[in-house]
């Protein structure tokens, strides 16, 4: 133990306590100690020590004054190790932009590939305020051979004149060198605008190998030149200039920060720009990139010019192009307030066959985290289409209806203009201003009521997809729980299914068969490692033909679902499904493919995905058996047992042909032996062509749908592709 340490010893209780000290140091003083007898006496200090909670006495004893003409003796250091490592000297302080460098993921929320774009969107961003505050009509984006990076806008430009709080510097200098100094803290300059904390510009400088800033005010033009955050000349005029004002700012992020080899993708800045053409039709957004940087497989032009005068409406109807909607109709609309302050866009569409999406923006700032804003909108749709309901005497129906359910296949974009808006973070992705959702909700609630009492067929339709959502989301509730076994608990599964030990869908396969006998003879043929068997009663219902109620209220398929695990419709999740491989295993005859038939109907209407996946299959079991001596083979139908008699099956010794009445009739070791066994059995795989989904989605709906004349159509058009052998006629 080193001389400077010392240890702390308290034993015995109650008034009894005492303290000893051991000081290394000193060994007289511990000898001394040591001599003291075993129960000390209890001397008043003492008490007042226990009454007080003070094991040192500080409180009641008083250090003697030093005698005159003696020296005091040193206090000894009793620091440890680790308090002499942290002292006064540990402490820092950052100045200027030296906090931006040292932590940039305070800033701009980390060092990777979205850090780095976001400082285009720091830069854009000012000129965007400029163009939404009147000021500016065009701005330039150029991407050059060198990775330098230019926007140029012709607003007001930087101020240049010199700071009154700092009257040695320039405006512009005070900008771009100091945190928290801008001109967006108040109303004076921008109504509204994206920057708030005066944050931005000067953290692009600091991280910025080399920036270079421009402005024309009052027909001259000025320049400065800054190098990771420190400027490297004085504001220089120029001279005079004609026809030109505004900023222009070049940056090159640092490589220091950002790593080597970092450089902007011409894609993501392409989309940034025409994003924010589309969110101000009043500007207009002029793209140009070096030839170097342009991919030919990516599709970005080196020049383009971005100007949308309709606004959210051309951006969303160029997101949703060739994708089916649930109306024709697009609702959009745009309310401007005086200021700027609750001025409000929206457009949105419901999309038949795919997820939805929400964009939203504040002041022109994506904030892909959602916000306040979202809330409004989402509050909005559903109060408003619930109260439709109530009025065309569907209260009822749609009860269950949430905002989740409206939202599901919504594909929406809404911009809102507030006033010092409050975001999360200073990447501004998540709003969290509460005034914006009752701005939100408060306008497009009146517009969408409006929309939905004019176009009363649009309204219905959406009432009643949304409707089915809802069922549907219900559906799910039951079936949402439904996973493989677990080492803790068995999840509740169909009954009847019997399920295999492999614990990973990799590999797994689900046979469906028809009727409880056929059942019993597959769960004896199967591997029970990895196959697994559903039987189901009789044929399943026409899922083409069927209402959602009757849907819904089928117990097969229902335990067919379940046992999937990976819902129906847009709620399919093909991480969750159970099993590699969905066999359809039914009798060789014509009633065995009718319910095949149902089957594929059901699984090509409500989980079209899983069949493009490429999991279900049709099994082809055998219709005969033929034996001759001591030799057995199988025929699947009448064409394969002629050949199988004529090629296979030589000699003059009898064959005895039996024909199988059904899978149950099979013994188990013959139907693993010919329909089951993985090395001799044959599967059809369930395809679905690409170039030709419309033609087989408008096959299935004309012949499982429920209208008779369009089935009788169809055959009448393909009666001259029928031979006489194939009729049958009763």
């Amino acid at each position: 133990m080193h001389d400077a340490e010392r240890r702390i010893i308290i034993f015995g209780n109650d008034l009894n306590s005492r303290l000893a000290f051991e000081f290394r140091s000193n060994p007289a003083f511990f000898m001394a100690q040591a001599r003291q007898p075993e129960s000390p006496r209890i001397t008043r200090t003492d008490r007042r020590m226990a009454r007080n909670g003070d094991l040192f006495g500080n409180a009641a004893r008083k250090e003697p004054p030093a005698r005159p003409g003696r020296q005091a003796a040193a206090s000894p250091n009793y620091e440890t190790s680790g308090e002499l490592g942290y002292t006064a000297a540990s402490i820092e302080v950052l100045e200027g932009l030296e906090p931006v460098r040292r932590r940039p993921g305070m800033f701009i929320g980390g060092t990777g590939e979205a850090a780095l774009h976001h400082l285009f969107a720091e830069v854009l961003d000012n000129a965007m305020d400029e163009a939404v505050a009147g000021h500016a009509s065009f701005i330039d984006v150029r991407l050059e051979a060198s990775g330098f990076l230019t926007v140029i806008d012709n607003g007001r430009g930087f101020p240049v004149d010199p700071h009154k709080k700092f009257p040695k510097k320039s405006a512009l200098e005070v900008v771009m060198t100091m945190l928290h100094a801008g001109g967006k803290f108040d109303q004076k300059s921008y109504q509204t605008s994206g920057g708030l904390h005066g944050v931005g510009i000067s953290v692009v400088n600091a991280l910025s190998e080399r920036l270079e800033v421009e402005v024309a005010r009052s027909q001259t033009l000025y320049r400065q030149i800054f190098e990771r955050g420190h400027p490297v000349t004085p504001l220089e005029k120029l001279g005079k200039v004609q026809n030109r004002r505004g900023s222009s700012v070049r940056f090159k992020p640092d490589e220091k920060i950002f790593g080597k080899g970092a450089n902007f993708k011409p894609e993501r800045l392409f989309k940034m720009a025409r994003a924010k053409a589309y969110l101000f039709g009043g500007v207009e957004i002029r793209w140009h990139c070096a030839p170097e940087w342009i991919d030919a497989n990516a599709g970005i032009p080196p020049d383009a010019v971005f100007r949308f005068p309709g606004g959210l409406k051309d951006c969303l109807l160029q997101d949703i192009e060739g994708k089916d909607l649930v109306t024709d109709q697009i609702f959009a609309g745009k309310v401007e307030k005086q200021g700027g302050h609750g001025s409000l866009e929206w457009a949105m569409a419901w999309l038949a066959f795919d997820d939805g999406f929400v964009h939203s923006y504040c002041n022109t700032i994506p904030t892909p985290d959602g916000g306040t804003h979202e809330i409004g909108l989402r509050a909005a749709l559903a109060r408003g289409l619930k109260d439709h309901a109530e009025r065309i005497g569907l209260a009822k129906k749609a009860a269950p209806v949430t905002g989740d359910d409206i939202m599901s296949s919504c594909a929406a974009m809404v911009s809102v203009f507030l006033r010092e808006p409050e975001f999360q973070g200073q990447n501004k992705g998540r709003l969290l201003t509460n005034e914006a959702a009752r701005i939100v909700e408060g306008t497009l609630r009146d517009a969408f009521d409006h929309w939905l009492a004019a176009s009363p067929s649009h309204a219905a339709k959406l009432l009643d997809w949304t409707i089915e959502r809802a069922e549907e989301r219900l559906r799910r509730r039951v079936e949402k729980d439904v996973a493989r076994k677990t080492a803790t608990r068995k999840l509740r599964l169909p009954g009847k299914l019997a399920d295999c030990s492999n614990n990973s869908s990799q590999g797994s396969e689900l046979f469906i068969v028809e009727g409880d006998s056929a059942g019993g003879s597959a769960k004896q043929a199967r591997d029970r490692a990895n196959q697994a068997v559903l039987p189901l009663r009789g044929k399943i219902l026409n899922v083409a033909s069927a209402t959602r109620d009757k849907l819904a209220g089928n117990q097969q398929l229902n335990d067919l679902v379940q046992a999937l695990g990976c819902g129906t419709g847009a709620h399919y999740k093909e991480q969750d499904l159970r099993y590699e491989k969905i066999i359809v295993m039914t009798d060789a005859d014509v009633d065995g493919a009718h319910i095949a038939s149902l089957l594929i109907t059901f699984f090509f209407r409500q989980m079209p995905k899983l069949v493009e996946a490429g999991h279900l299959y049709l099994a082809v079991p055998p219709l005969y058996r033929l034996t001759q001596g001591a030799k057995q083979v199988y025929a699947r139908d009448d064409a394969h047992r002629d050949l199988l008699i004529a090629k296979t099956l030589i000699g003059k010794a009898k064959i005895e042909i039996s024909r199988f009445k059904g899978l149950g009739e099979m013994l188990p070791a013959q139907l693993k032996e010919t329909t089951m066994d993985p090395k001799r059995r044959g599967l059809l795989r369930v395809v679905v062509l690409a170039e030709d989904r419309d033609g087989t989605s408008n096959a299935v709906e004309r012949l499982m749908g429920n209208r008779p004349e369009a089935r009788f159509a169809f055959i009448q058009e393909r009666a001259a592709f029928a031979t006489a052998a194939e009729l049958v006629v009763v």
